[in-house]
């Protein structure tokens, strides 16, 4: 059923769409091709949906499906709700007429040529940047600096900087050259630390295999630390028994020690400068909802006080929201991920930003404070499902430390 009512959707705005190439031309040729790119697209979307895969994430050829969908849909629906917003014109313009006829004879105003060709312009955009976004987009990594200040900031950290990366998902990656670049350009920012927040897989430990060495090159002075996100435990995948996944997660954790990251699972570290320490804090997995919930934010700060500097690392900033923020042993710094910004957006740095993912998450993409304490929340650095980023880039966000209050 669910199948039929979609078809239905699309094909029902497939032929709302088609009144305006209509309008602007009746050419043989350019109809069969518009209604041949449309069926190949949907049809490509049923049969990849349909083919039997492992786990319940987009990813290889039902991305690219998706991708292709999605694109079409936009298209057309922009077409159809500006094709729409005519009509509606239309019948009040010759009701009107109606009205004020003696004949009292109603007749619907033609199309007008100009208008489809501006809808056509109209939702060309967003067909052109979701094929941009799959091309090109995904692998259009950004460095993103914030420089960031503490009254309680230990002297030795002062103008200590710290990389974060975020949602790997290997299982997403083709093209080893593209994501080399982005690995080289993380250890061109030559931080004190680097530090990963979660989402290495999809779904499989094995996922990550043919991309352990390159990513074993990520080096830092004081290391790389990481921690667990909600995809690395396995949960969206049916697997043979409980062992099988227990297994999975054990290999996955090995990964993480086998190209030098330490992993934290609710537990700190001391990072020590020069006879003085900050902490760095990692929780396992806490999402709102239906989300893993194995995050524990007293044992992995236990034996910390108050007035330690805190740099935790937290997969889901919904946990900062729920607990962190507010929690009396004073997290300074949170890093997160996990939501990708959507993968899709509009941002104008220092300006504007907006994703569709804002009205699920309140902090998704960048720096946010409440009380005086930060979360960074990372776009990501892969990808998932969509197969492509259009306007929300992969990120590498670089946080500078600085002792004293923020300059005015």
């Amino acid at each position: 059923m669910r199948w039929i009512i979609f078809i239905v959707f699309f094909l029902l705005i497939e032929i709302y769409a088609y009144q305006a190439l209509k309008t602007i031309s009746r050419n043989y040729w350019v109809v069969i091709l518009y209604f041949a790119v449309s069926l190949a697209v949907l049809a490509n979307f049923i049969y990849q949906w349909l083919t039997p895969v492992e786990g319940s994430v987009l990813t290889g050829e039902r991305g690219y499906a998706f991708g292709f969908l999605l694109s079409v849909l936009l298209f057309k629906v922009i077409l159809t709700l500006i094709m729409f917003g005519e009509d509606v014109y239309r019948i009040g313009s010759g009701g009107f007429e109606k009205l004020l006829s003696s004949e009292g004879n109603f007749s619907l105003p033609s199309r007008r040529k100009f208008l489809s060709q501006l809808a056509m312009g109209i939702a060309a955009i967003p067909l052109a940047s979701v094929l941009y976004g799959m091309y090109q987009g995904r692998y259009n990594f950004r460095v993103l600096n914030y420089t960031l200040y503490f009254d309680d900031l230990p002297e030795a950290f002062d103008g200590y900087r710290l990389a974060q990366i975020s949602d790997i998902h290997s299982g997403s990656f083709d093209n080893e050259k593209k994501v080399k670049y982005g690995v080289d350009l993380l250890n061109q920012q030559e931080t004190d630390i680097v530090v990963f927040t979660g989402d290495l897989v999809n779904n499989e430990a094995s996922e990550m295999e043919p991309w352990k060495e390159l990513f074993g090159q990520i080096k830092a002075k004081d290391g790389v630390y990481s921690i667990l996100g909600n995809h690395d435990y396995g949960d969206y995948k049916s697997w043979s028994s409980p062992e099988a996944k227990k297994q999975n997660l054990d290999t996955l954790k090995d990964t993480h020690a086998n190209m030098g990251w330490k992993l934290l699972l609710n537990e700190h570290k001391l990072i020590e400068r020069k006879g003085e320490k900050i902490a760095l804090v990692g929780v396992e997995n806490w999402g709102s909802g239906g989300f893993k919930k194995e995050g524990d934010l007293d044992k992995a700060g236990a034996g910390l006080s108050e007035k330690d500097f805190k740099v935790l690392l937290s997969h889901d900033p919904s946990y900062w929201q729920e607990k962190i923020k507010k929690d009396k042993n004073n997290y300074h710094l949170t890093l997160s991920g996990h939501t990708h910004g959507m993968q899709f957006g509009i941002e104008i740095p220092g300006w504007f930003k907006w994703s569709p993912v804002q009205y699920r998450y309140q902090n998704w993409a960048g720096i946010y404070e409440e009380f005086g304490r930060y979360i960074n929340v990372n776009r990501g650095f892969g990808y998932l499902a969509f197969p492509g980023r259009v306007g929300i880039w992969p990120e590498i966000s670089v946080i500078e430390l600085k002792k004293g209050s923020k300059p005015a």
